[in-house]
């Protein structure tokens, strides 16, 4: 289908037709989770929403490298230069090595990542094991005066950045605002900086710091922002095509991104910015301090004081991608359930598209039906559009199904295989995990048996027996249809 890819790029603030640098071999940077607790909501709503916009670029694209750091040092409590290593504060709390935590919580995600149906990135570079080369850049920044030593620690020099280049491009933040706000807070350490937005390019460690490194300004550790300058240019390029991550990390972290990474190169860094919004809880910030955050095992388990019930991980899925990406998500337990209904529908349509079969001539025009989604996830991965036009989709199965409608066997395959392509390969969504399957079967054979029960009423003539049935599974939101090859049943939303 021939149409334009546009996506949000933050760095201007409008949609852009994407214009790859080589349409050949898309590259794809994205901040990966830091690995010092198990993944909650708000990792799978930016990581099935990264998802989502690899896979469709997989399929308009030959090739697309994805890279996604795990950060396993550097990231501190306060998200800036100062406070503990959140990897090293938790090895103290578990009194194991901090290299066991990262260990540990890794697994957890990619277990969790892998639950949830996320594609697998090309490569998962850690800050760890690439701290020759942060040297190496940091000494560049010193050489080429953008950034200084203080006993031990390195500092990036904003101001003299901002004399060339663009400080806030990213964030749409000046310099002076940036220095008031900063002025307002005080902070242990930052004396001294030359002044109070400068960040740190690597920490003197102290001698109990339980990560540290040998460097030309003695023993200490990389600084978070410019770990991910390094990893994503090593492996794309001084310029690149997309970079992702969530809005809350767009300024400092991605701002000192760019800054670190034109300092160096003198090119430009990253040319499409994309950010994925953030997970309220009942229209609440989540967060820990608030005590309403969720984990993914706890969603997947129903094991959380705020959840009604488990939910699989095909539920969860579905229910981020019926939100636009730089939408935010607001989590509750009837979302979900609605997800969940919705989800089944659409499944179950998949199931019957399968037994559809071909007429002579086509009622329904194919051609719209593919453009409809095709413009949906051009329109900067559109996912909710996308999905809605698949339950338009749902209808028109019901409808051939029923004689009201008729495909052609050509336009047929291809209404099979644009359902199939966009429901399984571009959305992501399975079969669910055995468990719930087991469970969907003895539902779906429960169903069968009171849908044979009420068959053989209608035969009897006993229709108010089979009113009776119909109604009070209509009380339950289940739907019967009549149909010329017996009765379909499905969830209403």
């Amino acid at each position: 289908m021939e149409s334009k890819l546009s996506v949000y790029n933050t760095l201007s603030r409008k949609k852009e037709t994407f214009k790859p640098i080589d349409p050949e071999a898309i590259g794809m940077y994205v901040c990966g989770p830091t690995v010092y607790g198990d993944a909650h909501l708000g990792h799978a709503k930016s990581y099935v929403s990264f998802d989502l916009i690899y896979r469709y670029l997989l399929h308009r694209f030959p090739k697309v490298k994805y890279v996604q750091n795990i950060t396993d040092v550097g990231h501190l409590t306060d998200d800036a230069d100062e406070g503990d290593d959140k990897i090293a504060k938790q090895s103290r709390l578990e009194k194991v090595d901090p290299m066991a935590v990262v260990e540990k919580y890794m697994y957890n995600y990619f277990r969790d990542m892998d639950a949830l149906n996320v594609k697998r990135a090309d490569i998962y570079p850690r800050p760890s094991g690439h701290i020759p080369e942060q040297i190496e850049i940091i000494e560049s920044l010193i050489e080429k005066g953008y950034a200084y030593e203080v006993n031990g620690s390195v500092y990036f020099d904003v101001a003299k950045y901002d004399e060339n280049h663009d400080y806030g491009k990213l964030s749409g933040r000046s310099i002076e605002e940036m220095m008031e706000g900063a002025a307002n807070r005080t902070l242990a350490g930052q004396s001294e900086k030359k002044n109070s937005i400068d960040f740190a390019l690597w920490k003197k460690a102290e001698p109990t710091h339980l990560m540290q490194w040998n460097s030309p300004w003695g023993k200490g550790y990389p600084g978070w922002h410019i770990e991910c300058t390094v990893m994503s240019q090593k492996y794309l390029g001084d310029n690149f095509d997309i970079h992702g991550g969530g809005l809350e990390n767009a300024f400092p972290h991605h701002e000192c991104e760019i800054a670190q990474a034109e300092a160096h190169s003198n090119k430009a860094f990253a040319n499409y910015w994309l950010h994925n919004n953030m997970v309220t809880i009942n229209g609440q910030k989540m967060g820990k301090s608030l005590g309403n955050g969720i984990f993914c095992h706890e969603l997947f388990s129903g094991d959380n004081f705020q959840l009604e019930r488990a939910y699989s991980p095909m539920t969860v899925r579905f229910f981020i991608l019926q939100s636009h990406y730089r939408s935010t998500l607001d989590f509750s337990n009837e979302a979900l359930n609605a997800a969940a209904k919705g989800l089944q529908r659409l499944s179950k349509a998949v199931d019957r598209l399968d037994h559809l079969k071909a007429a002579d001539q086509s009622s329904l025009k194919i051609t719209e039906f593919e453009k409809e989604l095709y413009q949906a996830m051009d329109d900067d991965f559109n996912s909710p559009i996308a999905i809605a036009q698949l339950f338009e989709g749902a209808k028109w199965i019901s409808a051939i199904e029923s004689g009201k409608e008729s495909l052609s066997a050509n336009d047929l395959a291809r209404f099979k295989e644009l359902f199939h392509l966009f429901y399984y390969d571009i959305l992501g969504l399975s079969n669910e995990e055995a468990g719930e399957a087991g469970d969907q079967e003895q539902v779906d054979e429960l169903m069968q048996m009171i849908l044979e029960f009420r068959t053989a009423a209608k035969a009897q003539k006993d229709y108010e027996t089979a009113d009776q049935i119909r109604d009070r599974l209509q009380k339950l939101k289940i739907k019967v249809k009549d149909g010329k090859d017996g009765a379909e049943w499905y969830y209403e939303n």
